[in-house]
């Protein structure tokens, strides 16, 4: 996902000379034919991420739409000031890519795990977030991201290897959900690489002959409120899957749309995500996803208890 990703703005600067790409930290090997082929627009800068941004907000005000890539911890947590009043309350156009949003990093510990990373950028006015399920949808993403307006952050998370569980047969755009399934029994609703726990959980399910829709939602902001409100009106259990802590991210806003919803019946409605902790164990992706329940088993069994009790 993330070699498409950056590929992607090495042939979107080919053929636009407004797209810089600036790089914090990045191994030697990154982006190479882009740094010998249009070098006035490659910048590769230290560990110093209040500069890369407001570096970044300089050329964007000069005209310029400009990707910045590095750790999605650092891109986030480190700067989040600059981020706050250099692009998003100037609204200009800088591509924030955050590597390893979620649990990616989990060989290296709690500090480089991205848990939080949604939340605090969704609290910040004209921020746009993204996060592709698998290397297809953010090949579908990247050439929309050039005239998109003001500034985005693009969540990465696994890599080349994994499963494609998005289709061209569904378009691709931003700010819009995608129903990946239909169902009249429960709504499972998700976002970057848990679709495909939704897509195994649905299909468990349906063996047991509950049929279960599923909204994929690649942009967390601006949400697609009015697709989310279409589908769980019709269904009284739904749950949300992510990556990411359930304080803030995508099931804290469906929490919000329900709430304000005023339906006529009651929805029983669960998060499935990272729990309000610092993770706390090394490991790997799959192994701290199991750990906090972030499973397809987890999403079936909800739903039954949902729908038979």
């Amino acid at each position: 996902m993330r070699q498409t990703c950056l590929n992607s703005v090495y042939e979107l600067a080919k053929k636009d000379d407004r797209i810089f790409f600036v790089g914090s930290d990045l191994g030697s090997g990154t982006l190479q034919e882009f740094r010998k082929e249009i070098p006035d627009r490659f910048f590769m800068e230290g560990v110093n991420e209040a500069h890369v941004i407001g570096m970044a907000s300089g050329l964007a005000l000069e005209g310029k739409i400009v990707y910045v890539n590095t750790i999605a911890t650092f891109i986030t947590r480190r700067c989040f000031e600059q981020v706050a009043l250099d692009l998003c309350m100037h609204n200009v156009k800088v591509r924030l890519i955050g590597n390893g949003g979620g649990l990616v990093y989990a060989p290296l510990g709690p500090t480089h795990l991205a848990f939080e990373d949604i939340a605090i950028l969704r609290a910040l006015p004209n921020m746009t977030i993204v996060a592709p399920a698998d290397r297809d949808e953010m090949r579908r993403l990247m050439p929309q991201t050039v005239e998109w307006p003001g500034p985005m952050y693009i969540r990465l998370a696994k890599g080349f290897t994994d499963p494609i569980v998005t289709t061209d047969d569904i378009p691709f755009e931003i700010g819009k959900s995608l129903p990946m399934r239909k169902g009249k029994d429960a709504l499972i609703v998700t976002t970057g690489i848990t679709l495909k726990l939704a897509q195994t959980a649905s299909e468990i399910l349906s063996g047991d002959g509950i049929e279960a829709a599923i909204l994929h939602i690649p942009t967390i902001k601006p949400l697609d409120s009015a697709a989310v409100l279409n589908l769980a009106s019709s269904v009284n259990a739904i749950v949300t899957v992510e990556e990411h802590s359930i304080v803030g991210g995508l099931g804290a806003a469906v929490a919000e749309i329900l709430a304000e919803a005023g339906f006529d019946t009651p929805k029983r409605f669960k998060r499935i995500g990272i729990p309000d902790t610092f993770p706390d164990q090394y490991g790997t992706q799959d192994s701290l996803m199991a750990r906090y329940d972030i499973t397809a088993e987890t999403i079936t069994s909800t739903l039954r208890e949902f729908l038979t009790h």
